[in-house]
């Protein structure tokens, strides 16, 4: 038995690990790579390894950069099962056909040109009818429930309290005699935050596979979510400002949009008309609204005692599908609040609202996600003015700031908490580190070399290690 890693491997996104049981291989997860355009889509497109003899996949969560590449590997003639949880598979639907729609949309827009020059044509990564083939593979199961995604492998999803539907993959594999346990920790969640329950430690584990995202920095706390809207929105009321939050449509909109809520209920911020303009997001937020298996004790209370009845939605908030509706706010004045994909500004309506906005001295703008680097997020978080928006250079005059606490990913402490609590309950001989900088990688690294006698790993990609 072995495993090769062909995604987030020293890098963030892209995550693909492939096992091979010597019955057969097994695909953990299946993401996009995000990164310079055009290497993202030579890579996406060209897959390392042979698609129809991968016999099954098991998704941890819905987020693109885990499940987005799954209609290349149907394209490129996988056949099997995509095992997940209940939500996930929802939450994919609306996630993998906004993908293909922005994948063809792309490139019809770069074929436009290239055919007046008389250059070769691009095809799509992918196609709605790719994501079609690709839902028709998914097959369901509870969290905690055993089963057999391929023969000799036994497997299970634990709760990783990251997103709706997440799960860390537990994984028992036969080897003659021989079962030996690897646990892929997905991306795992942090403890108390709102929504979703906190995230589940699997009973031990032989190898394990671990998300090093923030592996060498601290959050702030969780109770700061709540205290950074609350100066935001009243930094925008004085101002008569707008404020901009890109956010990714899935998780941490919900969370803003639950916060905000909060304090709505309590009278603690100043009735702002607040706008989530994203379909996805709309489209996402009502999977959240289907599954309240997936949430806490928090929410459930919260929901019983909302005036609206509806954690999700209240009197000064519009959800915006009509992209009329999206164009009315950019010339909207101030003061208002516009929750908009993408998280990273790579894409999508946040990057009008940039334009028409955060160029006015008065509004500000609000991270509340990861920056991978090389995207317009992160040059503007660090400060780089101008920027270029669609092709022109832009002046930032809004106010920055940015706030950790909404970060879904656990920190180095909650990390090293998790790894113990593994290690502790099993004998674990070998850590892989994967989803993370090389950085963050090596700062845990350096702290899981300390806490226990196992090898740890920081895999190439690639790269192959035997089990």
């Amino acid at each position: 038995m072995h495993i090769q890693f062909w995604g987030a491997a020293r890098e963030v996104t892209g995550s693909m690990h492939l096992v091979d049981t010597g019955r057969g291989q097994l695909l953990l997860d299946c993401g996009l790579y995000q990164g310079h355009r055009r290497h993202a889509f030579e890579r996406n497109r060209d897959l390392p390894f042979d698609a129809s003899g991968i016999d099954a996949v098991v998704l941890s969560h819905a987020h693109l950069d885990h499940a987005g590449n799954l209609p290349s590997l149907v394209r490129g003639g996988f056949r099997g099962k995509v095992w997940t949880t209940h939500a996930t598979a929802d939450l994919c639907r609306h996630m993998l056909m906004d993908s293909a729609h922005i994948h063809v949309s792309d490139v019809e827009y770069v074929n436009r040109r290239r055919k007046r020059q008389g250059r070769r044509l691009f095809e799509p990564l992918y196609t709605p009818e790719h994501v079609e083939a690709t839902l028709e593979c998914f097959r369901t199961v509870d969290y905690y429930e055993t089963f057999e995604p391929m023969r000799g492998v036994k497997a299970r999803l634990d709760d990783a309290g990251h997103i709706l539907g997440s799960a860390s993959v537990v994984l028992d594999l036969a080897d003659g005699s021989r079962e030996r346990r690897l646990v892929f920790s997905g991306d795992i969640g942090r403890r108390g935050l709102p929504i979703l329950r906190d995230p589940h430690r699997p009973e031990g584990a032989d190898v394990v596979i671990m998300e090093s995202t923030y592996g060498d920095r601290m959050h702030e706390e969780a109770s700061r979510a709540k205290a950074v809207l609350a100066e935001c929105a009243a930094y925008v009321e004085e101002h008569r400002g707008m404020l901009i939050i890109p956010a990714f449509a899935l998780g941490r909109t919900q969370e803003v949009v639950y916060r905000f809520n909060q304090m709505w209920e309590d009278g603690e911020v100043p009735r702002l008309p607040i706008w989530v303009d994203s379909p996805l997001a709309t489209n996402v937020t009502e999977v959240f609204r289907d599954h309240p298996e997936c949430w806490d004790a928090e929410m459930l209370r919260t929901l019983e005692a909302d005036s609206d009845g509806d954690p999700l939605g209240f009197a000064t908030l519009t959800y915006t599908r009509d992209a009329a509706e999206s164009k009315a706010l950019n010339d909207r004045p101030g003061p208002g609040v516009i929750i908009a994909a993408s998280g990273m500004c790579e894409a999508g309506r946040v990057l009008h609202h940039l334009k028409n906005h955060a160029t006015q001295p008065g509004s500000m703008v609000l991270f509340v996600g990861y920056q991978a680097e090389h995207t317009l997020g992160r040059r503007i978080r660090d400060g780089m003015n101008p920027v270029r928006i669609y092709g022109e250079e832009v002046t930032i005059e809004a106010k920055i700031l940015r706030a950790d606490a909404y970060s879904a990913h656990a920190d180095r402490g909650e990390l090293l908490s998790w790894a113990d609590s593994v290690r502790d309950q099993g004998s674990v001989e070998r850590w892989f580190l994967v989803h993370g900088e090389p950085d963050a990688q090596q700062a845990l690294a350096d702290g899981l070399a300390k806490r226990s006698a196992a090898a740890v790993e920081v895999p190439e990609r690639g790269e192959t290690f035997a089990l």
